[in-house]
């Protein structure tokens, strides 16, 4: 019988031919990501095949034309649409343990907002620059992928500096900070902004070397009155901020494009951080819907001899 094995684990399989390799790695209990459940509407599955290729069926046209559309080298075939008569080798390319949390992540059902109201919060909003471009060329299902391992990662960052996301706007983000009255809402914020580049950083590797392109992200935060409730349907209801602090968070963070910043915030948050950030400070800016000149700062790091 056929055998395929697994790199780097060494994971071995005996299977009877006509499986496809998605097919033969769910079964054995070998995970592998198939975003789209294995209908070659994504590339997630795929796997580079190390020896055997020649064993590989060739690709389906459905296949050909996904290959064809984000350039995938000969070697390189959708896990999905694979079948193999020989002994092959391979590596799967998407998958890892981050992508097996993904897979398996519950949801968390907690009220993030038992006694709603009136709250002071730091309000954070993150934008990615250049989405459409970066995505544009790719399937709609790994487009999906690349946002959950994207939020994913800023989820986990949030959430450490004792945030919560109340909302997801395509590919940009709403976090609140001060929410359970955790001490030091606006320095959290800034804290976990600057990890949150340090974050998209780090994941250009991966999305270079898997997509062939990365990107970068903006965020804007101010420190403000807000009005806390839980708005829409029934049981569909969702956590909802509203007052101009929000609104005003949002045009801080489209800023970035205007001033080839990646981090801005309002003189609010600055002056409830105590200086324990490092900034660059703008001239007064002019908003939409507000008057006067308001200066913005550019956080490029902590003072961590008050931090």
């Amino acid at each position: 019988m056929p055998r395929i094995s697994y790199e780097p684990e060494g994971y071995e399989v005996e299977v009877t031919s006509g499986a496809t390799i998605l097919e033969v790695s769910l079964a054995a209990g070998i995970p592998l990501s198939n975003e789209c459940g294995g209908n070659a509407r994504c590339s997630t599955c795929r796997v580079r095949i190390v020896e055997g290729l020649e064993f590989c069926s060739p690709r389906s046209p459905i296949e050909a034309a996904l290959a064809g559309q984000i350039g995938l080298d000969p070697e390189v075939r959708l896990a999905c649409q694979t079948t193999f008569n020989g002994d092959v080798q391979v590596r799967r390319l998407v998958l890892d343990w981050e992508q097996e949390t993904l897979s398996n992540a519950a949801l968390p059902e907690t009220d993030p907002c038992p006694t709603c109201g009136e709250k002071t919060l730091a309000i954070l909003f993150s934008d990615i620059r250049g989405f459409t471009h970066f995505s544009e060329n790719l399937p709609p299902y790994d487009v999906v992928h690349i946002l959950n391992r994207y939020f994913h990662h800023m989820g986990g960052v949030i959430t450490r500096h004792g945030g919560f996301i109340a909302n997801y706007m395509g590919d940009g983000l709403l976090a609140l900070f001060g929410l359970d009255d955790v001490p030091f809402p606006a320095l959290r914020a800034a804290q976990c902004g600057l990890e949150m580049l340090s974050i998209v950083e780090r994941l250009r590797p991966y999305f270079e070397a898997h997509h062939g392109q990365s990107f970068d992200i903006g965020i804007g935060a101010h420190f403000g009155e807000v009005v806390v409730g839980n708005v829409g349907f029934d049981h569909q209801k969702k956590l909802t901020v509203i007052g101009d602090a929000v609104n005003f968070a949002s045009r801080i963070e489209s800023k970035n494009k205007e001033l080839n910043t990646h981090f801005l915030i309002s003189d609010d948050l600055f002056a409830a951080t105590g200086n324990a950030l490092l900034v660059k400070t703008s001239e007064p800016l002019e908003f939409r819907g507000k008057t006067g000149g308001y200066h913005l700062h550019e956080v490029v790091g902590l003072n961590h001899e008050l931090v």
